[in-house]
């Protein structure tokens, strides 16, 4: 801005002397009555405005960059404080083999048409999350009391074996399990679905889903397990497990 005075016509050192005049202007005092020249008050002048058009400039543009940060911060997934808090877990289901079977006794004793515990589920995909609940080894662990809505949903794929086993009507169960202080799980929810395959058809599919609300305290566990671990594990929206804490 100075540059740009020196390099006018006449009058550039009386417009000089009025900026040393504003510069030596003590903390508290007006315009008015540090400078009598009118021309020099409204160089004074056009310098505040020019000031506080810049100053508003420079803030709106903050304004904006932080509100497009916390835009983008969200639609990544990162949850913004104030719901930071609120419990909530989706499971999606992982591969696994029917070597695995042994490995449902360490979940406790089960019901034995639904004793086959799911042991491996997905919590870092996009289709699933976790928020202030805790995965480990196919359990969901409950980190703050409450009423939790709990579902899941088992995408059966039964395969048949010949002719003989288009005569057999297979049950499928799958249960909710309920892990406390106490040394056995308690059983929460069970579904059932009975299904007779078309007599040509080499597989059947069929899907069950059932959801509740509990009251769960800090501490307690979650699991799935079912009467075949003949699923369909290709299909990452088809097989689920979750729980959300409601305020109620």
């Amino acid at each position: 801005f100075l540059f740009q005075l020196k390099a006018q016509a006449p009058g550039s050192m009386e417009e000089l002397r009025c900026l040393q005049v504003i510069n030596q202007q003590q903390e508290g005092s007006s315009l008015e009555e540090v400078i009598s020249n009118q021309s020099c008050l409204k160089l004074a002048n056009t310098i505040k405005a020019y000031v506080a058009t810049v100053t508003e400039n420079v803030i709106r543009r903050s304004a904006v960059k932080e509100a497009r940060r916390s835009y983008f911060n969200t639609s990544e997934g990162q949850v913004p404080p104030k719901m930071a808090g609120k419990p909530s877990a989706h499971l999606t289901l992982r591969p696994q083999s029917l070597a695995q079977d042994g490995n449902s006794k360490r979940f406790g004793n089960l019901s034995q048409s639904c004793r086959h515990a799911i042991a491996r589920w997905e919590d870092s995909t996009i289709h699933s999350h976790l928020q202030n609940i805790t995965y480990r080894d196919g359990r969901l662990r409950v980190n703050q009391a409450g009423k939790y809505y709990v579902y899941s949903q088992i995408y059966f794929r039964y395969p048949s074996d010949g002719a003989s086993a288009r005569v057999s009507v297979p049950q499928l169960v799958q249960c909710i399990n309920w892990k406390t202080s106490y040394s056995q799980p308690i059983l929460l929810l069970k579904g059932v679905g009975t299904k007779c395959w078309a007599p040509e058809a080499d597989y059947g599919l069929h899907a069950l889903y059932q959801g509740g609300l509990f009251e769960l305290k800090a501490g307690d566990e979650l699991f799935v397990s079912v009467s075949s671990l003949a699923i369909d594990y290709n299909d990452a929206a088809a097989s689920y497990f979750g729980a959300f804490r409601l305020d109620l």
